[in-house]
């Protein structure tokens, strides 16, 4: 667009209104000011815009034409101001999640259940993923926020820790006593057990795989689970040894369902937390984070 927009703006209220003074009210300015406007534009567009009579102003054929044109510009910012108007009174916004399928089912959900109860206007997605690929999608600003465990390099990532997390190890009693039976009371568990873990896929397994090397040790027989919740329901119907997440199996511990099994080297703990771009937040983000404080 080579002209100022101011002109193009004086040009359409004076096409609607019909008459010069009436616009110049309409704009708060004076009429040789808008009469100056109409003549720089025209000059620039080599055209006359309006034929000019003691009751006002027409437009001429060219002018119409321009008028069409403002007209469609003028009410398409309109519709965009009435737009942004009725996002900041409705809290209206677009918030992207990107959080794995254990950590949505078990910590993330609650925080959704009372973020929407409270901003009932503002639209989520959900990408339901491994952690590395919403790290990635995060960093690719494709993502606000992902539920994830800290990462070691942020890359200009902000995170919000929600809880540390403890993995271990467990199986039913029964599947040990058998076990027991079978291989002797002395038999290591990792050598002779059924061990079940993530697949190598998943972020908790890189975990759990460096504890083990660095621990010296070598499980002999594996069996890859795809989710932490068939982890879990293969360990309750006595499959094998189970690496979980302890604080998704607290109850089955509790009532003896399951067993922890005891490791002279715990595994360190993890934090998990929420992770975001610290530049460029989007008004829903925002939003959302002032939830979390």
């Amino acid at each position: 667009m080579e002209q100022n927009l101011a002109q193009y703006k004086i040009f359409y209220e004076v096409a609607k209104a019909g008459n010069i003074s009436k616009a110049a009210k309409e704009l708060y300015i004076s009429q040789p000011a808008i009469s100056k406007a109409i003549s720089k534009l025209e000059d620039s567009l080599n055209v006359t815009l309006f034929t000019r009579s003691s009751r006002g102003v027409q437009l001429t054929s060219e002018g119409e034409l321009l008028f069409q044109h403002t007209q469609a510009a003028f009410q398409a910012l309109d519709q965009g101001e009435q737009e942004l108007k009725r996002i900041k009174e409705f809290n209206i916004g677009h918030l992207r999640i990107g959080v794995s399928n254990t950590l949505c089912k078990y910590i993330l959900l609650p925080y959704l259940k009372n973020f929407i109860e409270q901003y009932p206007h503002i639209k989520i997605t959900i990408e339901s993923q491994a952690t590395a690929k919403t790290i990635s999608m995060l960093e690719q600003h494709t993502l606000d926020v992902g539920l994830v465990a800290e990462p070691s390099v942020r890359s200009g990532l902000s995170f919000i820790p929600v809880m540390d997390i403890q993995d271990i190890f467990v199986s039913t009693r029964h599947y040990l006593n058998n076990l027991y039976l079978r291989e002797g009371s002395g038999a290591d568990l990792f050598t002779c057990g059924n061990i079940m873990l993530l697949d190598q896929n998943n972020m908790t397994r890189h975990h759990v795989d460096e504890y083990m090397k660095s621990n010296h040790i070598e499980p002999k027989q594996i069996l890859e689970v795809t989710t932490m919740d068939l982890l879990i329901e293969f360990a309750k119907i006595g499959l094998g040894v189970a690496c979980v997440i302890k604080e998704l199996v607290q109850k089955e511990l509790d009532s003896g369902r399951l067993v922890e099994i005891p490791l002279e080297i715990p595994i360190h703990k993890r934090t998990i937390g929420f992770a975001f771009q610290t530049s460029a937040q989007s008004n829903a983000l925002k939003t959302f984070l002032e939830f979390l404080y």
